[in-house]
């Protein structure tokens, strides 16, 4: 049996919203595996073979992330992973390790990977949770699997997961400036105090309030409030470098305001349509004023969720070129 998943990026918090809200944007993972008995050799080990950007993570196969996603779905199905072995062929345009949701998608696609050639009947909410057990938090996961924005919460301390699509308004954009170097997620939230003061905990609800409502009606005094996190940002912003002129540059442009997209590296900012041309052009000029050339991923927050597709035998080969574009354009 053979399966495809394609996963989108992500970028989460957005500010307020910290380990609760992201958006999906439009870059993808995409993935294919062949199971047991179209494998030769595997001896009931899983093999993965990256291509594009995913040639930078240099990992053994059974710490792979796809690989995990996997095992984790055979594990919650009760069924074992296919005794004759595995080849994940995956390749990805996602920028690794800067805040732009590329572990998530990685484990999206494992787990639907699974599912779907394994004919697990996962739900989407059962690959929500599932992936969330490895990612730790929902807040990358639930777009990839979703789509457009979404909210999730716990319905209880270590209890289940709700999650619901959140609308954003038509007349706003994310720009998201990626710098070339990766920021450290372990690292960035080793950063976080284990308490905070109550006042500072009350204002961080108000703006997480202030998030969801602002992304609905594109309000900018909301967003802009939604924006100034005191959360995460203010722990983690001195590890970005310019970080603190690409914020303000996007703001002078015109954008109500920007944070970190996840842990960084990649700063988002949100602006009204008619000015988002300029903020993103002043971000990467305030990253190339120091030295830093950054690439501009541009999205309205109606980035499509995860699909998947199964079939009895292979219908692609990616092995003929490692170039990104090309590679995904075959996947697809």
């Amino acid at each position: 049996m053979t399966a495809r998943a394609r996963v989108p990026a992500s970028s989460s918090n957005l500010g307020s919203g910290f380990d609760c809200i992201g958006v999906a944007i439009d870059r993808w993972l995409v993935a294919s595996v062949t199971c047991a008995a179209e494998t030769r050799g595997g001896g009931g080990g899983i093999t993965v073979r990256r291509h594009g950007r995913l040639t930078a993570v240099s990992v053994p196969a059974d710490e792979d992330l796809l690989v995990r996603g996997f095992r984790a779905a055979c594990a919650a199905a009760r069924v074992p992973a296919p005794g004759g072995g595995a080849i994940i062929d995956a390749a990805s345009d996602i920028p690794v390790g800067c805040g732009l949701g590329s572990s998530a998608a990685a484990i999206v696609a494992g787990v639907l990977l699974a599912d779907a050639a394994l004919e697990l009947n996962l739900t989407r909410q059962q690959v929500v949770e599932i992936a969330t057990s490895i990612e730790g938090h929902p807040d990358n996961v639930a777009p990839a699997v979703y789509g457009g924005a979404v909210l999730s919460v716990r319905t209880s301390t270590g209890g289940g997961l709700v999650s619901t699509s959140l609308n954003v308004a038509a007349d706003i954009e994310l720009l998201i400036a990626v710098p070339p170097f990766p920021s450290d997620t372990k690292a960035a939230r080793a950063l976080l105090p284990k308490t905070l003061p109550h006042a500072d905990a009350v204002l961080a609800a108000s703006r997480a309030a202030a998030l969801v409502q602002g992304l609905a009606t594109g309000d900018g005094a909301l967003l802009s409030a939604a924006l100034d996190d005191v959360l995460h940002v203010p722990f983690r912003r001195a590890r970005i470098p310019g970080y603190d002129a690409v914020v303000a540059a996007a703001q002078n442009a015109g954008a109500f305001g920007a944070t970190l997209s996840g842990a960084g590296s990649a700063i988002v900012a949100i602006a009204p349509r008619e000015r988002s041309a300029a903020v993103g052009t002043a971000m990467i000029a305030a990253w190339r004023a120091i030295g830093i050339e950054s690439e501009l991923i541009t999205c309205t927050g109606s980035a499509s969720g995860a699909t998947v597709t199964a079939s009895p035998r292979a219908t692609h080969d990616v092995r003929r070129t490692t170039h990104d574009s090309t590679v995904i354009k075959e996947l697809l």
